[in-house]
């Protein structure tokens, strides 16, 4: 298999150099927009790849294992196991490849046929879609699309892959008990504070802010100062017992949110006994909070390692530090979870929105991705 970057100022430009290179049957595999080290080279990279002819493909199966070609563990040492370590890595990431262009072969075909088809996935891959993704969402709307009407065909088909549930609280609970998880540096406790001034402190119902979120410098006289602006009762909590507790004693309580600590990638071990407690009390709505800044893999890896709390909303914040908004999808069709809410800024009770499906798929299909594209192609005519 070879593979190869190409850079232009379209992604269906770079395409147009690797069938050149390649052949009419390169297929891609990523794209993305390029950074600032490499704008001179063009707006776009395009990783594509082009399957090895039957001589080449049979050439590399008849490569020996490494364990014949190391019998008996001979030589073996701690970097011989990284190295094996690192080949298992690449052989997976092959693997994946691989089902990535067997899958999109016929696919890509057919987008070639249709302008509006290819125009569509260059905007998801623009605004950083998944690839595999993409190529769903463009063939649910191959029969319905024209030039005249793709981005109102292609933004109802992302809505309908969306799901929203901008609720605090589980359905058929009177008492409202909220707690927000996820990674360090989220946001967990600026959204936590927007959330009880918008549907405590504005609703005029009592409300109660729980905190465990004492690893932290100054965490927690962070959230007793806002608190007291708000004016609503305030509790340091050590232990689940003690959240259990407090949960009984503040049932008259309309709306409790819970602040959790973040916990890193190295020390989810130490949120097992809490994430216990959490999935599987009855009463408590746990939200993931997740950068929209962050990479889609670094996203969904967060999303997986968090799974232990069983978190049933998504939470997205740091909209304002980002232009791509694809990753959001991503996760969303990936977990198969609802967006409760989103938030754009630090200001407090500002810049927190609940999750609306037509705002959403707007955002994510900018509208700079269909200019770009509309550009590129008007260029090449």
């Amino acid at each position: 298999m070879r593979l190869k970057s190409y850079f232009a100022a379209s992604i269906e430009g770079a395409m147009s150099q690797a069938r050149q290179e390649l052949g009419q049957e390169a297929m891609l595999l990523d794209s993305h927009r390029t950074g600032p080290e490499a704008k001179h080279l063009g707006q776009y990279e395009v990783v594509c790849a082009a399957l090895p002819a039957p001589a080449e493909a049979a050439s590399e199966s008849t490569c020996a294992p490494l364990e014949q070609v190391f019998p008996h563990n001979a030589f073996r040492s701690p970097s011989l196991d990284k190295l094996c370590s690192e080949v298992a890595e690449l052989k997976l990431y092959m693997q994946r490849m691989a089902a990535t262009i067997a899958r999109s072969t016929a696919g890509f075909a057919s987008l070639r046929s249709s302008p509006e088809l290819m125009q569509a996935f260059a905007v998801l891959s623009a605004a950083e879609v998944d690839s595999n993704l993409a190529y769903d969402i463009v063939s649910g709307i191959a029969d319905n699309v024209s030039g005249s009407n793709l981005r109102t065909v292609l933004t109802a088909e992302i809505e309908k892959l969306l799901r929203v549930d901008p609720v605090l609280g589980k359905p058929g609970v009177g008492q409202r008990v909220t707690a927000l998880v996820g990674p360090p540096g989220a946001g967990k406790t600026t959204t936590l504070v927007k959330l009880a001034a918008q549907f405590g402190l504005a609703a005029r119902k009592p409300a109660r802010i729980l905190t465990l979120d004492t690893y932290r410098v100054a965490a927690v006289e962070q959230l007793r100062s806002y608190s007291a602006i708000l004016g609503v009762g305030f509790q340091v909590i050590e232990t689940p017992a003690t959240l259990a507790q407090s949960l009984e004693e503040h049932r008259s309580k309309d709306l409790i949110l819970i602040d959790m600590p973040g916990f890193g990638r190295n020390e989810m071990s130490e949120a097992s006994e809490i994430a216990s407690f959490l999935s599987a009390h009855p009463a408590i709505d746990t939200h993931l909070v997740l950068p929209a800044s962050l990479k889609s893999a670094d996203m969904l890896r967060v999303a997986e390692q968090y799974e232990i709390f069983r978190p049933a909303k998504l939470l997205f914040t740091r909209l304002d530090e980002t232009e791509s908004f694809g990753s959001i999808l991503n996760v969303v069709t990936r977990c198969g979870k609802p967006v409760s809410f989103v938030c754009s800024g630090q200001q407090v009770p500002d810049d927190l929105e609940m999750a609306c499906k037509q705002n959403l798929a707007r955002l994510i299909l900018r509208s700079e991705y269909f200019d770009t594209q509309s550009s590129a192609a008007t260029a090449a005519a």
